[in-house]
């Protein structure tokens, strides 16, 4: 099967290679013309050094490589989703199915990636999203993982799933694409968070807390705009939560880090190199909780210290003496 995987990050071609070990014809594009000669010199990618890129990988910076795929994966950061969705649009053959593998909301607007996807692209084109505790660095070097594909149409779901699965990578499918996607997006808060708590010191009780009440307030949010509560204790909620807020190659912790030991945030930012996805969606976080008038005060402390140069200590406080309350007050588990 013809695949064009678009976006050369580290999930990208982690993706790139998983699709190329089931058997299918994959191009991998880059948005860098170098960035592609690089590659195809030194058969490596730098955003994931050690795996080898294997010479039936077809490499390109030409973005007409969607045109006449089966799949397609949208693999760039989230700040590039439309305009590269948009790019994309009149390349499309019509039977063309779209992955999301990105994880993000737009701050603007509120939309999870396949809401932006379907307005560039039509709603004519199927599209899915993939998502769950999926590092990179660990799918390319054949570590087993699992994930979970969510469409609306569990058809769809189920065809992704299908597509990606084999012997060390899991599929699970859902219908409940809303779930996914913010679960997916709103965790980076929450573990942008969990390295601020690493970084000061704090210890494992700590952790654990503002990872359990993070994932209360992302459900909280989340089922009020449609998904089902029990997508966030699956592989898309909890365990995704679970890998970004405690693992070495977790980018939102990695600034979290630098944050809690003194960094201001947007030294933090460019200390850790790549896109840090936390960032941008504590902001989007804050406009849905407003939209939704649903309580987020994990996301509301971290945005605060992220844009209004909050006092860490001060935020840490704020979120430890609020009013008593039962635990399951919001209804939810």
């Amino acid at each position: 099967m013809d695949i064009t995987v678009v976006g050369s990050g580290g999930w990208g071609t982690a993706l790139s290679l998983l699709l190329l070990e089931n058997g299918n014809d994959v191009t991998m594009w880059s948005y860098f013309d170098k960035e592609t000669e690089t590659m195809r010199d030194t058969g490596e990618n730098p955003y994931l050094k050690g795996v080898a890129l294997p010479k039936e990988l077809k490499l390109t910076s030409d973005l007409h490589s969607v045109t006449g795929a089966r799949a397609v994966v949208l693999a760039t950061p989230s700040y590039a989703v439309r305009e590269t969705a948009r790019r994309i649009a009149p390349l499309l053959s019509p039977d063309t199915v779209v992955i999301s593998v990105s994880k993000g909301i737009e701050r603007d607007s509120s939309l999870c990636m396949t809401q932006i996807i379907e307005q560039e692209i039509g709603a004519s084109f199927p599209i899915a999203a993939l998502s769950g505790p999926s590092h990179a660095e660990e799918v390319g070097r054949r570590i087993p993982t699992a994930v979970v594909s969510a469409c609306n149409d569990i058809e769809v779901a189920e065809w992704v799933q299908e597509l990606f699965m084999n012997e060390r990578f899991r599929v699970y499918s859902s219908d409940d694409i809303i779930g996914v996607e913010l679960a997916a997006a709103l965790k980076n808060v929450i573990a942008l968070c969990a390295g601020c708590c690493d970084g000061m010191g704090y210890g494992d009780n700590t952790k654990a807390m503002l990872m359990t009440r993070g994932l209360a307030e992302i459900a909280r949010v989340g089922v009020v705009m449609g998904g089902k509560k029990e997508t966030f204790a699956g592989l898309a909620g909890m365990g995704d939560l679970i890998v970004t807020c405690t693992s070495v190659h977790s980018r939102n912790r990695r600034a979290g880090l630098l944050i809690g030991a003194g960094m201001e945030p947007q030294e933090a930012m460019k200390q850790v190199g790549a896109v840090v996805e936390g960032y941008y969606a504590a902001a989007s976080g804050m406009e849905m909780a407003k939209r939704c008038g649903v309580e987020m005060p994990i996301t509301e402390a971290t945005y605060n210290v992220l844009y209004n140069h909050a006092p860490l200590n001060e935020m840490f406080m704020s979120l430890m003496t609020r009013r008593q309350k039962r635990e399951t007050d919001e209804g939810w588990i």
